[in-house]
């Protein structure tokens, strides 16, 4: 059998260890399109922060790896996939060919409709080659503006904050990571990162960029401009499936893949960041784009590659962030559903915050600011869908007490409620 993996991320990877543990006598081939070992993009903002060198950002240090595995790992680009033919185009004209084969290309940086939004002076951080730009032209004390404070952008706010420059992050939504965090949490995250020396302007829009002074000068749609040393643009990402057009696959945001991660054509797979697949909490076809759903969807994706039929539960939304050393979470469903409750607790002063949202006596969302031990529970008590009882009022009276439900509902425990 000749299996084919395109992205040499972590889905990749471990895709293709996986096939080799489940088929010692077939060939397996890694395709990256970057000049770069196989690395992780999550390990990019310890690299800036100095806390590793870039062997640390790499997924297996050990030299000759893949090569003892029996893996192939290529430099190419694919340009085309023809299900048909069993091959795929590179674009340097090549071709290879395929028995089976998991897309996991990833995906891209994008940069938000503004004019001068690609002047020298601005980077994306994504790769390892935005990494070597951005370290070269970040200094202590150097004007940078971070724009975008999305997940990807508060991690890329940490680095940037550890190079000691001085930072000013742009976002245009009204609160921090508003994909992750409600208003109290964004609110609560923005005032910490300003309690930290980072300025924060959020409900802010640059309409414009340009070169001023050896630096760049941005427009913005309420003040007036902002002069900066440098830019770094983290306004999100796209799935990399242009590839694709064509191949006959069926894409939406992502390649639409079934609960055994195979796309709509027989024998091809996907996973990671460019798979659109069963959600855990609402059973809909979406995209989570963290490396543990990544992992998890290559191992499984490669083992029905290889025959060993494997069901896959569906991704749960789950964001866990340390922005400045204030630790924030969301699971499921956090903005709760029609018809649920929902429980707050709050401290403003102390910037800690728990809320819960249930499903009659099922919590199927949360958000947490502050509390990192409650963290491994209510990611248990979303995704065991255990059905509380009369926990369910301990908790709207107080939903700290998230332990001892999931402890008492769980385990079948002596711990009563009060």
């Amino acid at each position: 059998m000749n299996y084919v993996v395109v992205g040499a991320g972590p889905a990749g990877v471990i895709a293709a260890e996986t096939l080799r543990q489940a088929d010692p006598s077939g060939s397996v081939t890694l395709i990256g399109d970057e000049p770069e070992p196989p690395y992780s993009r999550m390990a990019i903002p310890y690299l800036l922060a100095e806390e590793i060198g870039e062997e640390g950002t790499h997924l297996r240090r050990a030299r000759g790896y893949y090569e003892e595995l029996g893996i192939e790992v290529r430099n190419a680009r694919v340009s085309n996939v023809s299900p048909n033919d069993g091959t795929l185009g590179l674009e340097d004209g090549g071709t290879v060919g395929f028995d089976k084969l998991l897309i996991a290309t990833g995906s891209r940086a994008v940069r938000p409709p503004v004019p001068g939004v690609d002047l020298p002076g601005i980077e994306n951080c994504w790769t390892l080659a935005d990494a070597r730009r951005i370290a070269e032209h970040t200094k202590p004390e150097s004007r940078v503006v971070l724009l975008g404070a999305g997940f990807i952008g508060c991690i890329v706010l940490e680095a940037l904050a550890a190079r000691k420059v001085k930072l000013t992050v742009i976002e245009m939504a009204d609160r921090m990571v508003p994909r992750m965090m409600d208003h109290t949490g964004g609110d609560m995250i923005k005032r910490w990162c300003r309690n930290q020396g980072v300025e924060v302007l959020t409900s802010t829009q640059v309409t414009g960029i340009e070169a001023a002074g050896g630096g760049l000068r941005l427009a913005l749609d309420a003040g007036g401009p902002m002069e900066a040393d440098f830019v770094v643009c983290a306004t999100g990402v796209q799935p990399n499936i242009g590839f694709l057009e064509g191949s006959g696959l069926e894409t939406e945001a992502g390649v639409l893949v079934d609960r055994h991660l195979q796309s709509s054509q027989p024998g091809i797979y996907a996973a990671g960041d460019v798979a659109q697949g069963p959600d855990f909490s609402t059973g809909r076809q979406e995209i989570h784009a963290i490396q543990p759903t990544a992992v998890e969807q290559g191992r499984i994706a490669a083992l029905n590659m290889a025959g060993r039929e494997t069901g896959y539960r569906g991704s749960l939304s789950m964001n866990v962030l340390n922005t400045l050393g204030l630790v924030s979470s969301s699971f499921g469903l956090w903005m709760g559903v029609d018809g649920g409750d929902q429980v707050e607790a709050v401290d403003n002063e102390r910037f800690r915050y728990l809320r819960l949202a249930f499903e009659e006596d099922v919590v199927v969302g949360a958000l947490a600011l502050g509390l990192t031990q409650h963290v491994g529970v209510i990611r248990g008590l979303v995704q065991s869908r255990v059905r509380l009882g009369r926990w369910k009022d301990q908790l709207m009276r107080d939903p700290h007490q998230v332990m001892e439900a999931y402890l008492a509902c769980t385990q079948n425990t002596a711990v009563g409620a009060g």
